[in-house]
């Protein structure tokens, strides 16, 4: 079961080194290097996780290293199209919000699967905010829209499958539905402007441009695709961020519908994998087993979450988020978390 368990995210990675080779052949190397690095501590990670439970036993602690990381990065980041998300390690432009999402759903593990008491319940909530909303504050900040709302729906479906109070839930969902519109008022020029260009995409100059060309891209590409390094969009740079957030778009131009078919498919497959890992130990009552649920939930949550906002705003089906596709998507930060991830699933 492991081995075809890390089959379909190893298929997607080179799926994104192939689309690479096509879009900009001077990465290549470069990810094939994160994806090594990635491998060597995929074992590393998976050593310590079984012998030890040493991520688990130390989510609290990684959590304050995690936050003074992004607190670091807000204050004294690199900073890139408006945006303050990296620190600079001069060999490693590291996007600590990145590397976060992954310490999160440990820490959040951890505190659901303790809860066993009805005391313990009715308290749960409040730790799980308290952790949730301070770096999801700072990330926003940054900006980053959308890691920020990947942490919330993390928090979301990880809390209506917990223990706290059905009556806590509907008063938070209450308070969040009031104070929505607040956001607004919080949100960057930029991104008021691809919401309000998604609901009326007419400004094919303006901030509409992004998922217009997305769009013709994926039209383009047919049902076989122009072939690898064959597509106009990105060599001619029509599309933009045609290797990060756009590269299900020039992927899908240069394989056309049948490679976007069998992209889908793949993470399908694995999301089915991680469902079927997550049911065996749904209803547990040993505390371990409730971890390694929670967990599976929260990590499900972020690959099904990220895949299916990403392939959407390729598409023209959502607003543009910024947010990239699970190991195709080309970034050093992005795949060393989601191999850290898989690393982390308890065994």
């Amino acid at each position: 079961m492991s081995l075809f368990f890390l089959i379909p995210p190893f298929l997607l990675y080179l799926f994104g080194v192939l689309n690479l080779f096509g879009v900009r052949p001077d990465l290549v190397l470069s990810f094939l290097s994160f994806g090594l690095f990635g491998l060597i501590l995929y074992f590393l990670i998976k050593y310590l996780q079984v012998h030890q439970h040493f991520f688990r036993t130390n989510a609290f602690f990684f959590y304050i290293i995690l936050l003074v990381l992004l607190i670091a990065t807000y204050m004294f980041g690199t900073e890139a199209k408006g945006s303050r998300r990296w620190l600079n390690l001069y060999f490693f432009q590291l996007q600590t919000s990145e590397i976060f999402k992954i310490f999160i759903i440990v820490l959040l593990a951890k505190l659901f699967s303790q809860a066993t008491t009805i005391l313990e319940s009715r308290t749960l909530f409040l730790k799980v905010l308290i952790a949730t909303i301070i770096p999801t504050l700072i990330i926003f900040k940054q900006p980053d829209l959308g890691t920020a709302l990947i942490i919330l729906i993390i928090l979301g479906v990880m809390v209506l499958h917990s223990a706290i109070p059905r009556k806590q839930i509907i008063i938070a969902a209450g308070l969040v539905l009031l104070l929505l519109p607040l956001g607004w008022f919080g949100m960057q020029d930029y991104q008021k402007m691809r919401v309000i260009s998604f609901i009326n995409p007419q400004d094919i100059s303006g901030a509409a441009y992004n998922m217009i060309q997305s769009k013709i891209a994926i039209g383009s590409g047919a049902f076989f695709g122009k072939g690898i390094g064959l597509g106009k969009q990105s060599q001619l740079m029509f599309l933009p961020e045609f290797h990060t957030d756009f590269a299900f778009a020039s992927l899908v131009e240069q394989l056309g519908f049948i490679g976007g078919a069998v992209v889908i498919t793949l993470y399908a497959l694995f999301i089915l994998f991680l469902f079927y890992k997550m049911s065996q130990d749904v209803f547990s009552s040993d505390e371990d087993r409730r971890y390694k649920f929670y967990y599976l939930l929260g990590f499900t949550t972020l690959i099904a979450g990220q895949m299916a906002i990403n392939i959407g705003m390729n598409l023209g089906l959502l607003p543009v988020a910024g947010i990239t596709l699970p190991f195709i998507s080309y970034g050093g930060s992005s795949l060393i978390t989601f191999i850290i991830g898989l690393a982390m699933i308890p065994e």
